[in-house]
């Protein structure tokens, strides 16, 4: 019988060598290389929208390049500056060529521009905190990870136009305006691998009961809990998640009937339900069910899903604990409670407008039912940070594609804003496949979304938020703009401090907790969301990439706010009321309120307003007469 070797004993055969630690294949040289050129740019032409930067022209007698690209210089404290190849466009936005900007030195050294470096230079110029500028890297590094991410897929403009609205989702790059916008604080990097769209990573939602002592449903007539279970889940897996339930509640000697069902995202169970609500579990307050059968992928909000396995279930949104472009994704109660009676004042305000519902026929998606949880202990702490009041929810929101007609299509607007690996805008591409001229496609546009808006704020002193990821633009089967929806309008929909006549019938409920603004405010929102938040960048890719110089672009927007004006001469006196051609608009500074107002510090309520000293963004639809007035 012969011994076995001693472990270091020569005769030993080698240990296997442990395997590497795994890297994500997305983080190579080139694209995170890539990556940054295209961040620097952005970060460099926000500051410079924002006014924290202040470019010069470099060289005086250097002639524009194509569409007026020049070279400027921004100087950040007195040992730096950034030079770069860029121009103003309208609305005082800038457009800067990645891959051109340099930081400079006192001495003349130069180094190609890196969002950290300039982020480092905001910091010794003593505009930025220490400790806002430390976190502000950890959002930096996430978001340049995802967009390398998305860089290393090879998908063409063309590809992407045959894609389904869902998996279309995966492939955009995030909120143009803000520059950390993938920040996602709280995601490991296996989290960030799952979660997030441009994952494209199917995943199924756990279920969990929580005791009416806790939790409260709201829905529109007909969507009690019952049917909601119903819509949402199979009969075999309700009745095993029922079985489940009645064996938990039947030790604690509760009843099965006294809990509300709701679905949570997986990282929310892990990072926030079993720590935080660790007492309520173990006593049978807050039941796991297991997970449901349907397949779901994340919008480009990260904590609203679409289902794949049943399109015709309705989306859904949950609470999610994390920091991205500005706030924590919770979902408040008095969100909750609004959203139904909200969304069934909207839905019968539609359709009993003949303009909205027949001619316009906009798309609405309501939030049709809601489940809200509180925590006992937190949601008691006086003036405690919004995050830990808003840790548990979830918002069931009708399916747009469940309500387009045959051949249509739905496509974010801010889907129009992408330009792929080769170059080529996403929106040359559905102009191409439209067989119309540029000008005529985006005449086609203004006339889907401009409307709706309009009408919505004019006639009924309502706005929303139509942002490029809350506008939804639908297309016909020849890839012509035709239609519009505006989902997530019960989050943000704000109503006039005084009440108009048109607010008799909003119930109770709702008015009780919907924001309450003056006509300005109104206006800022439409103006903030749609011009500044995704026209400014839209109109400067029409110029190069469809040949409608920009210009041009501001005159076929305002000769649609025109020709709906024209139409309803009655409302006259709203429109001097939300005035959408006067000269400005003010200059919202989210990147700075960012960096230099709210810091990364907790406040007890979210929508907290910072003001920084701007200049306002002189408007393109504004034109002053022959005889001086405004028109």
């Amino acid at each position: 019988m012969h011994a076995s070797p001693a472990p270091g004993d020569p005769a030993a055969p080698p240990a296997p060598a442990p395997p590497p630690l795994p890297v994500p294949s997305e983080l190579t040289p080139e694209r995170w290389r890539l990556a940054c050129d295209h961040l620097a740019a952005k970060v460099l032409a926000e500051l410079c929208f924002e006014y924290a930067l202040h470019p010069e022209p470099e060289g005086p007698d250097r002639a524009p390049g194509p569409h007026g690209y020049g070279r400027w210089c921004a100087r950040v404290h007195p040992g730096a500056a950034y030079v770069f190849e860029g121009r103003r466009t309208t609305m005082d936005g800038w457009r800067v060529v990645p891959g051109t900007a340099l930081r400079r030195t006192a001495d003349g050294a130069t180094a190609p521009a890196s969002p950290f470096a300039l982020l480092r230079d905001l910091g010794a110029a003593g505009i930025v905190d220490p400790a806002v500028e430390a976190f502000t890297v950890g959002e930096l590094t996430a978001t340049l990870s995802g967009d390398a991410r998305l860089a290393e897929s090879a998908a063409t403009s063309a590809d992407l136009a045959d894609l389904p609205h869902a998996e279309l989702e995966g492939h955009q790059g995030g909120h143009p305006w803000i520059f950390a916008n993938k920040g996602r604080v709280g995601f490991s990097a296996r989290d960030r691998a799952q979660y997030p769209p441009e994952a494209l990573r199917r995943l199924r939602l756990p279920w969990i009961a929580v005791h009416r002592s806790l939790a409260e449903h709201h829905g529109v007539p007909g969507l009690d809990q019952a049917r909601l279970r119903a819509r949402e889940l199979d009969p075999h897996t309700e009745a095993l998640f029922t079985a489940r339930l009645e064996e938990t509640a039947g030790r604690t000697g509760a009843a099965a009937g006294e809990f509300v069902w709701l679905p949570v995202h997986p990282w929310q169970w892990d990072e926030v339900v079993v720590p935080l609500f660790a007492a309520e579990l173990a006593e049978g307050r807050v039941v796991p069910l297991g997970e449901a059968g349907d397949d779901y992928l994340p919008q480009q909000s990260i904590r609203t899903f679409t289902n794949l396995t049943r399109p015709d279930r309705l989306n859904v949104k949950l609470s999610l604990a994390i920091l991205n472009t500005m706030v924590y994704r919770g979902i408040p109660t008095e969100l909750c409670r609004a959203a139904p009676a909200s969304t069934r004042w909207v839905h019968a305000l539609h359709d009993r407008d003949a303009f909205l519902s027949r001619r316009c026929r906009v798309i609405l998606p309501g939030e049709v039912a809601a489940v809200a949880v509180r925590h006992p202990v937190l949601e008691d702490i006086p003036d405690a940070p919004y995050r830990h009041r808003q840790l548990l929810g979830a918002l069931w929101r009708e399916p747009v594609t469940e309500q387009l007609d045959p051949g249509e299509r739905a496509r974010t607007l801010a889907a129009l804003l992408h330009v792929d690996g080769r170059g080529r805008a996403f929106a040359a591409e559905l102009v191409e496949r439209s067989g119309l001229d540029a000008e005529a496609w985006l005449r086609a546009l203004f006339a889907a979304v401009l409307p709706p808006v309009l009408h919505l704020l004019y006639r009924y002193g309502l706005a929303f938020n139509p942002h490029g990821e809350n506008a939804i633009v639908v297309y016909d089967e020849r890839e012509r703009p035709a239609r519009l929806a505006v989902k997530d309008f019960v989050d943000d929909m704000k109503l006039l401090d005084t009440d108009l006549p048109e607010y008799a019938d909003l119930p109770a409920e709702a008015l009780g907790v919907l924001m309450r603004f003056d006509a300005a405010e109104l206006t800022s929102s439409i103006a903030k969301s749609l011009f500044v938040g995704h026209f400014r960048y839209l109109a400067p890719l029409a110029q190069e990439q469809l040949g409608v110089p920009e210009e041009r672009f501001w005159e076929l927007v305002r000769a649609e706010v025109l020709r709906y004006q024209e139409e309803f001469p009655e409302l006259a006196d709203r429109f001097a009321l939300f005035d959408l051609l006067g000269p400005a608009f003010e200059r919202v500074c989210l990147n700075r309120e960012r960096l230099l107002g709210g810091g990364y510090h907790d406040r007890a309520e979210r929508d907290a307003e910072f003001h920084l000293d701007a200049p306002p963004v002189p408007n393109p639809l504004h034109r002053a007469t022959r005889e001086g007035g405004a028109a």
